[in-house]
């Protein structure tokens, strides 16, 4: 008797899977663009797993809507995650095709899916966009399969001719290859059509296919940057408004020159008061002048952002883009750029750092609540948003009586928890629960298992110290600290180096985990503590400038096409002033006084002073 060679699904060698969230996602069809003569349909079809979600209407400006769906589609699949080349995935490929050599053709095809669940969850997912049907707009929201890039594409009435009657609410719709690939069938000269609903445009049943049926497994981490992401829109940022054309020059710079190996690859923001915004692309230094409106902030700035790269997916919309808005909120977190294309409006939400800057993000959790279950405030903010959709926040002081960082928290919280939106471009708090059921907020609350204990020894009080501060001029703080684990029986010291803008440059650490794998697998739990510890200190400096006894601050002033640099270093009773031009080595003085209080307050004046002469801070948030 035959018997079916069996597949050995999970290797003993094989890395346990991420975390994931199941999701399963059903409609009643495949979305399409279907042309007939002079005409086209766009027909997106809606999960049929949720509250029925319709709206029907003509497209004014089809090439527009192209561009736009082209663009969202290019955020859906983008991964600028880097790659290095390891043998490891070589070497199982191997191994995989030498026992699936004498299997037939499904079982074969069953072991690389099992093999690809395991190593890679996310290389053959596309996550549905999340569609929300309002009275004054459609909204389209997705995120990168890096887990970098935030996008939200909205349409407001004004984008159709006519529409029929709306079903609002919150669904997903499908999006494939296959409708990316027909939506490049649109052509300004055809009158089209747009559809979204359970069923599509309800043609006629005998014409339907069968149910189609997505069982695909959410990366927990995914899920948690995108619900981060858009909380983080609800933090206090600094507007610049850019003219498409200086995008566009920043965007062809980037083109037309190579990122430098182990040079800054950044676009640095020089805000002045009163004056145009300048662009800096690194690391050439090419300075771009802004042409849209002034900087209307209360303080210079210097703000430097990543992910420049990113912004090629708009490329193809930039010729029907007429204003561009950039929220920035600070040197290393998150940033927002808003496309304004008249009736449709594309948002970029881009975190500033990847999985590899752990320490940014660990910085950036700091910012958010971390709470696991709706207050009171946040459920009445929900509760009046399910009823009006969309409300400014002096609207929701009105309804809820929340005001200040009461409903800020509460809205944050609210994100944070899949149930609101903050939509950026029009300055309101919309209804958008992410998912039918409720998330579970526990699994999502930490990245993984070893920064939930990181937050446990630290909240231990003395387990994690920082027993030393040293400056390296030119580098950064180097950090060293001791943890303590009662189960262990152990001290441990892990040490770090941190660049100006949070980046780690170096690290070890005494635990086995670090001596076995480095910083391959990610930090260890006593690295991650260190920096926690070091994060919480700095919140309470910043609270009392009186407690400062180490601090390093960064400033930069522009002289035509040189860029002059000056670093002050408080050392308890030291001060260390270091000069010159940019990329050059830097002339230093130091200065001692008699106690660390008159240290303070000539560190204090220096900063004063180098304010007045109109130097740009490089480094404060």
């Amino acid at each position: 008797m035959a018997t079916e060679p069996t597949v050995n699904d999970a290797p003993s060698d094989a890395p346990p899977p991420p975390p994931s969230s199941g999701a399963q996602l059903t409609y009643a069809g495949a979305s399409r663009v279907s042309t007939s003569g002079s005409g086209a349909l766009v027909e997106l079809f809606g999960n049929l797993d949720r509250p029925p979600v319709r709206f029907e209407g003509a497209l004014k400006h089809p090439l527009r809507f192209r561009e736009a769906l082209s663009a969202l589609y290019g955020v859906i699949g983008s991964d600028y995650r880097y790659a290095p080349k390891d043998r490891t995935q070589y070497i199982a490929y191997l191994r995989l095709k030498r026992d699936a050599a004498p299997l037939g053709v499904w079982h074969a095809q069953q072991a690389y899916f099992a093999w690809m669940l395991r190593n890679d969850p996310t290389a053959l997912t596309i996550l549905d966009p999340v569609v929300s049907v309002h009275p004054d707009q459609i909204t389209f929201e997705v995120f990168g399969k890096d887990e970098s890039t935030y996008a939200c594409l909205a349409f407001k009435p004004e984008a159709f001719e006519a529409s029929g009657p709306a079903a609002h609410g919150t669904t997903n719709i499908d999006f494939s290859d296959a409708l990316y690939a027909s939506v490049q069938q649109i052509r300004g000269y055809r009158e089209t059509k747009f559809a979204i609903g359970p069923d599509g445009a309800a043609p006629a049943p005998e014409i339907r296919g069968a149910t189609l049926e997505k069982k695909i497994q959410v990366p927990d981490s995914w899920l948690r940057g995108f619900l981060q992401v858009q909380s983080a829109a609800t933090l206090p940022f600094d507007h610049v408004q850019l003219a498409p054309m200086d995008l566009y020059n920043v965007l062809r710079h980037l083109r037309m020159n190579g990122d430098r190996k182990g040079k800054k690859r950044g676009l640095r923001f020089e805000l002045i008061p009163a004056q145009q915004p300048r662009i800096v692309a690194e690391p050439w230094e090419t300075v771009f002048t802004t042409t849209g409106d002034v900087f209307r902030g209360k303080a210079a700035r210097l703000v430097r952002v990543w992910g420049r790269r990113r912004l090629m997916a708009i490329k193809r919309l930039l010729p029907f883009v007429q204003s561009v808005d950039v929220y920035l909120l600070g040197s290393g977190l998150p940033s927002f750029w808003v496309f304004r294309c008249g009736e449709i409006t594309l948002t970029l939400g881009m975190t500033g750092f990847t999985s590899a800057n752990w320490s940014s993000a660990l910085g950036f959790d700091l910012l958010l609540p971390r709470k696991t279950q709706d207050g009171e405030p946040t459920k009445k903010v929900v509760a009046h948003l399910a009823t009006h959709w969309k409300a400014a926040p002096k609207e929701l002081t009105q309804a809820t009586g929340l005001k200040g960082a009461a409903l800020v928290e509460a809205v944050q919280v609210g994100c944070q928890n899949g149930e609101l939106m903050y939509d950026i471009a029009g300055g309101v708090y919309r209804h958008r629960p992410l998912t039918a059921k409720p998330l579970d907020l526990e699994r999502l609350q930490f990245r993984n298992p070893r920064e939930k204990v990181a937050h446990d020894l630290l909240a231990r009080g003395r387990a994690v110290r920082i027993t030393g501060e040293n400056r390296i001029a030119g580098i950064g703080l180097e950090l060293t600290g001791t943890v303590t684990v009662a189960e262990d029986k152990r001290d441990y010291r892990p040490q770090m180096v941190l660049a100006d803008e949070g980046q780690v440059r170096k690290v070890t650490c005494t635990c086995a985990t670090f001596r076995k794998q480095g910083i391959k697998g990610g930090p260890c739990v006593h690295l991650i503590a260190l920096r926690l510890a070091f994060a919480e200190k700095e919140a309470k400096k910043a609270k009392a400038d009186d407690a400062v006894k180490f601090e390093t601050r960064a400033f930069a002033k522009r002289d035509g096409a040189v860029e002059n640099v000056v670093q002050v270093s408080l050392e308890r009773d030291k001060i260390k002033y270091r000069w010159g031009p940019s990329g050059q080595t830097m002339r230093l003085q130091t200065m001692r006084f008699n106690t660390e209080e008159d240290a303070r307050r000539a560190y204090f004046a220096k900063l004063a002073d180098l304010d007045a002469k109109g130097y740009l801070d490089a480094i404060a948030e």
